[in-house]
């Protein structure tokens, strides 16, 4: 019989080689499935087991432990569909006869709405930045662009010269799934990135051409995720804005702000690269939250 560990490797092969998956959605599986493996390792003693000896009640208790860890209730989710999504594919490559995680129902998530900045706090984060020095130049177009295009950090940083169409103000953006989307750049980000662009330095490499990347650290290499928020976080100790501020609050800002403004959630679904509109909705939601709050705080018989 095919070890766990064994099973989890070729899991891992068929999603990048099949499903053409990113690295980041790779890790994630990569990350749930060691995780039950270590349970499992656990709980038995020590030993190896195999995919075919996983049964529901294993499932369950696994389950139960990350309850009881104090693991929230969107990551148990998410871990419960990576498992589903294994065990479907080893009853395609004939490892288990059943998807043990098939009955397992996923935890009720709770609607928390996310955090947001007003368009004042906005302004303020954004003329944070030194405009008198090129990593400020960059760090300037950096947030602009995350808030005017309202793309994730990811997609960021995987933009290259061969992207930017700044006289039509667009970007071409690879999303989740490799999907790739229009995104639009208001004239604000298109003037940051200009400026940004003419004191770039040179790539280490000598690459010119359209995969040159966008952002890049003071030695012309890419910038990771990880030090566009240490980046942010910077800027924010400066400013002194909410320190649970990260790169996707600028994106939840964007969408929120469209909203509040009339936008179409149709629009909004399509320039945040949604595949489904349900995702979108939580900003009509917020947007809600949001005139209740000034409602209260305005009305005289509100309270």
């Amino acid at each position: 019989m095919l070890p766990l560990p064994l099973a989890i490797s070729r899991f891992l092969r068929y999603l990048e080689v099949e499903r053409n998956a990113s690295a980041l959605t790779i890790k994630s599986y990569r990350e749930d499935l060691f995780a039950l493996q270590e349970y499992l390792t656990e709980t038995a003693g020590g030993r190896c087991v195999t995919p075919g000896e996983i049964t529901i009640l294993d499932l369950r208790g696994y389950l139960a432990a990350l309850s009881q860890a104090g693991y929230a209730k969107s990551t148990i989710a998410r871990r419960l569909a990576s498992l589903r999504s294994f065990f479907r594919f080893g009853q395609r490559e004939g490892w288990v006869q059943q998807n043990p995680a098939r009955p397992l129902r996923s935890p009720r998530k709770s609607h928390r709405l996310p955090h947001v900045l007003s368009t004042e706090e906005i302004a303020r984060l954004l003329a944070a930045p030194p405009q008198n020095s090129p990593m400020g130049l960059r760090d300037r177009a950096m947030l602009e662009t995350l808030y005017s295009a309202g793309l994730r950090v990811s997609e960021l940083v995987g933009l290259n010269d061969g992207d930017l169409q700044l006289e039509e103000g667009l970007v071409r953006v690879r999303g989740k799934g490799r999907r790739e989307r229009l995104a639009i750049l208001g004239s604000y980000a298109v003037r940051a990135l200009r400026r940004w662009l003419r004191v770039r330095p040179p790539d280490p490499d000598g690459n010119v051409g359209p995969e040159r990347p966008v952002f890049v650290n003071r030695f012309g290499r890419r910038l990771s995720t990880r030090s566009v928020g240490r980046i942010l976080e910077k800027y924010l100790r400066q400013t002194g804005l909410d320190q649970r501020t990260s790169p996707h609050t600028l994106r939840h800002s964007f969408a929120t702000h469209l909203v509040d403004r009339g936008a179409d959630i149709r629009s909004v679904q399509e320039l945040l690269g949604h595949k489904s509109i349900s995702t979108t909705q939580i900003y009509t939601h917020l947007s809600a939250a949001t005139l209740r709050a000034a409602y209260e705080k305005a009305h005289p018989r509100a309270n």
